[in-house]
């Protein structure tokens, strides 16, 4: 008996050591998972911080890509308002060149009378052997004035001619520039919607996709109530559907993608 009571304070003393030890352990363990927890905090709002500059950026970007495109409209209603002063020009200076032509085809009509009745010594009531010559002078004086003006008619008609379609060609051209800024502006604006999500998985369907303007290189952010909440990458484009995986690094603790939330791109398209 008297071996007992020693074995019994062995024990006690080997129990305790380890349950000490075994508390070390987990203390450590828990202390090294709140600094992880710590670390990823800092990183999660750093990124977010960021984003929130770049979101900033994208604002400022589309506000330059609007004033342009007002820009470009007063410049294409100046442009017709040109054409339409040019067309109206061009008109009047066309039916002058035809006024002029008939009376230039009146005048020589006239000569060949007057040739005619030299010929027939057929002479009318105000013509006679002495004032004929006169008149023959006068029609055909006439007739090479007209001719003059009737090239400077042409001469003009040519070069309204041509600033109508130098006109032309210029609204020709801010009309496709309109349509391709108006086109970008609405890809810039248009906003998606998460139709479904899988956080197991980590990915989410869009009810939008190349239709949209969509393209594997393209980061799309993820807000809800106007405020942003996460990135995600495209991974499957179609169409009208995309499926994207979700950054959970760029989403605040706590929060989590929800069927709903607003899908926009990251980086508008610009001139």
């Amino acid at each position: 008996m008297k071996f007992i009571f020693p074995i019994l304070t062995i024990l006690v003393c080997g129990a305790a050591a380890y349950y000490s030890f075994t508390q070390s352990e987990k203390f450590q363990e828990y202390q090294d998972a709140r600094l992880l927890v710590i670390a990823t905090n800092k990183s999660v709002k750093a990124s977010l911080d960021k984003e929130t500059i770049v979101l900033e950026e994208e604002r400022k970007l589309l506000k330059e890509s609007e004033n342009k495109f007002d820009f470009a409209t007063a410049s294409l209603q100046a442009t017709q308002s040109d054409a339409n002063r040019v067309k109206n020009d061009l008109s009047k200076v066309e039916a002058d060149l035809a006024t002029h032509t008939a009376e230039k085809e009146q005048l020589n009509q006239a000569l060949k009378q007057v040739q005619q009745m030299l010929a027939d010594m057929n002479l009318g009531d105000d013509v006679n052997e002495n004032n004929l010559a006169e008149k023959i002078t006068e029609i055909e004086e006439d007739i090479e004035a007209k001719e003059i003006k009737d090239e400077e008619l042409e001469v003009l008609v040519e070069a309204a001619k041509n600033k109508l379609s130098a006109v032309r060609d210029d609204r020709s051209r801010l009309i496709a520039r309109e349509d391709a800024r108006n086109s970008r502006i609405s890809s810039n604006a248009m906003e998606a919607r998460v139709s479904a999500v899988d956080t197991d998985w980590g990915f989410l369907v869009i009810g939008a996709g190349s239709n949209s303007g969509y393209t594997p290189q393209t980061t799309l952010l993820v807000k809800r109530d106007g405020r942003l909440i996460g990135k995600v990458t495209p991974s499957a484009i179609e169409p009208t559907q995309t499926i994207a995986e979700i950054d959970f690094k760029s989403i605040s603790p706590g929060v989590r993608i929800q069927p709903g939330d607003s899908v926009i791109i990251a980086k508008p398209a610009v001139n």
